[in-house]
């Protein structure tokens, strides 16, 4: 009767996945009832259900790591610790054993008395792993035939000194993940990171968290700005995972002292991914991030970032222009890079010579000359933008204004008839004006340069499917100084969490632009010396929509909650 509760639940994990529909379930426990089957097998057999699908749901219910077993090859000596009729009947297959603790792919891990009887025999704790039944027996059936045919495997695997060697061609840097899986690449560790990488394709994961601890090796996604914890893989595979994550990403393997940068590309579920990989070494080993970068997630023009009317009238008008600076402020992870992106694209034209320079290049873009600096061997972004301005630009995009070198070289640039963008790290638009002067830029020269300064935050949506109307406390809107009528007559919305969500309550994300137009007005304000303060006060009197507003605007629409527009705004 357990395990039966524990089946309808595991079917709402899939559901919850995406992976199946509540029609869909229904008619298949309407079939399984008539016939007496197993609902999970029934998905599977009548394909319902990818096998994918199936063990990451299994996965995440049991809390359990999940491996693929296709064409592996188990160690015989482990084989042997139990008879071969044992290890079918328990429908479980030895991996690997390290100081006492072996590692198991369970094809039924609801077994638990199977479970406890295999420690029993083999005296060992025992380290489970989420695998497909039907795969299990596949590995275990061609195993034991061959080895009833007289093929001694421990000499096959013992034995790597043949004659045949085995030459994978590399292409263009790109992994094929689906085709690894599926085909059958021995080592287990190569599956299980394949593994967390489709999980992180299939849940739109901005970032994978890799991090050691004492006694796990913890995985989280950030999904759509939050960290969501997953089942963590085994912390005996942890040298293993990190050296197989640092081979793709053409690092030192050897090397684990000091902090290592990397990257490479998968193709996998219908899309071409690039991972930005950073390495830092942590007192329980080396902390893995994977930023992922998908290249079709990219606005193709401003018009597609969906800004308030006077936010997307002002960069337009900002991008028409043929010269001067655009600055683009925020914190990291805002999605500055996206909006610079998407003005690119709109202004990518044949007759059009776009140069840029990035520390790093995240997507490569047809048509636009794109430099990666190297600071270590003096390839800076003021010295990048001296040479670019050598190279005929109409259009140069600098991936940040760190010092006054840079910004003085951006202003020359901009003043001598070419259009600039830029990031700074600033708190609102006002304030990129100001922090070029204290970078020592004379007022008169900023004032003729800059064009338009926008700050931007990322904000959660709200799951259109389960969101719930809400009534908000007052104390709120005292203390963040909203005013008490502001959401009269709208109805507002708070997160719930469904099935299409993954139960978080949000699903997507928006930016919120505060965009100050530099007009006569503004500049005299640059002229006299005043401070972001002055000059923000007068952007709002001239129509400028401050971060705040544009968040609570949002949140009369129904669009997100006052608690995520908080979470980005609460201080401005």
């Amino acid at each position: 009767m357990a395990v039966q509760n524990s089946k309808r639940k595991l079917t709402d994990v899939l559901m919850r996945r995406g992976a199946i529909d509540a029609e869909t379930l229904a008619q298949a426990e309407e079939a399984v009832v008539a016939s007496g089957g197993n609902i999970e097998q029934y998905l599977l057999e009548k394909k319902i259900v990818s096998g994918p699908d199936m063990i990451l749901a299994m996965s995440e219910y049991l809390a359990m790591p999940p491996i693929r077993l296709a064409r592996f090859t188990p160690d015989p000596a482990l084989l042997k610790r139990v008879p071969e009729e044992l290890w079918k009947k328990l429908k479980m297959l030895p991996l690997f054993e390290s100081q006492g603790l072996l590692t198991v792919a369970l094809g039924d891990p609801f077994d638990i008395m199977g479970q406890d009887e295999l420690r029993t025999l083999t005296g060992c704790d025992l380290m489970p792993l989420v695998a497909l039944e039907s795969e299990v027996l596949d590995v275990m059936s061609q195993v034991f035939v061959k080895q009833s045919n007289g093929l001694d495997m421990a000499t096959v695997m013992q034995d790597e000194s043949g004659d045949v060697e085995v030459d994978r061609e590399k292409q263009d840097e790109e992994e094929n993940l689906e085709e690894m899986l599926q085909s059958a690449e021995g080592a287990p560790v190569i599956r299980m990171v394949n593994m967390i990488l489709l999980e992180a394709i299939r849940t739109e994961a901005s970032d994978i968290h890799l991090e050691p601890m004492e006694n796990q090796l913890r995985l989280r996604y950030r999904v759509d700005g939050a960290l969501v914890e997953a089942p963590s893989p085994p912390k005996n595979m942890q040298a293993a995972v990190t050296s197989r994550i640092k081979i793709m990403s053409d690092m030192n393997i050897a090397e684990r002292r000091i902090p290592q940068d990397g990257r490479f590309r998968i193709k996998a579920l219908g899309k071409e991914i690039d991972l930005r990989v950073s390495v830092l070494p942590t007192v329980h080993g080396e902390k893995i991030v994977m930023r992922t970068l998908d290249k079709s997630s990219l606005m193709p023009n401003l018009a597609s970032l969906k800004l308030d009317p006077v936010s997307e009238k002002a960069m337009q008008y900002a991008i028409s222009q043929p010269h001067g600076i655009i600055l683009v402020t925020g914190p990291t992870g805002s999605g500055k890079t996206t909006t610079l992106y998407s003005c690119l694209q709109e202004l990518n034209q044949s007759d059009v010579n776009i140069i840029t320079c990035e520390d790093p290049v995240e997507y490569q873009l047809a048509g636009i000359n794109q430099v990666q600096m190297h600071e270590q061997v003096g390839l800076t972004f003021a010295s990048a933008l001296r040479s670019i301005l050598r190279q005929d630009p109409d259009i140069v995009l600098v991936g940040e204004i760190r010092d006054g070198e840079t910004a003085e070289i951006a202003v020359k640039a901009a003043l001598t008839g070419h259009l600039v963008l830029s990031t700074l790290h600033t708190n609102d638009a006002a304030g990129a004006v100001t922090r070029m002067v204290e970078m020592g830029i004379e007022p008169f020269l900023l004032a003729n340069s800059v064009v338009l300064a926008q700050a931007q935050r990322l904000y959660r949506k709200l799951c259109p499917s389960c969101k719930k109307t809400e009534t908000i406390d007052p104390e709120i809107l005292e203390v963040n100084k909203i005013p008490s009528d502001f959401f009269e007559g709208h109805t507002v919305f708070t997160a719930k969490g469904c099935p299409k969500c993954n139960n978080l309550g949000y699903k997507g994300r928006g930016a919120i632009m505060e965009v100050l137009l530099v007009d006569e007005k503004i500049r005299e304000a640059v002229l006299r010396g005043e401070n972001s303060s002055q000059i923000r006060s007068l952007g709002e009197e001239r129509g400028m929509i401050t971060l705040k507003q544009g968040g609570l605007n949002l949140v009369r629409e129904g669009i997100t909650s006052i608690e995520a527009v908080l979470a980005v705004t609460g201080g401005e």
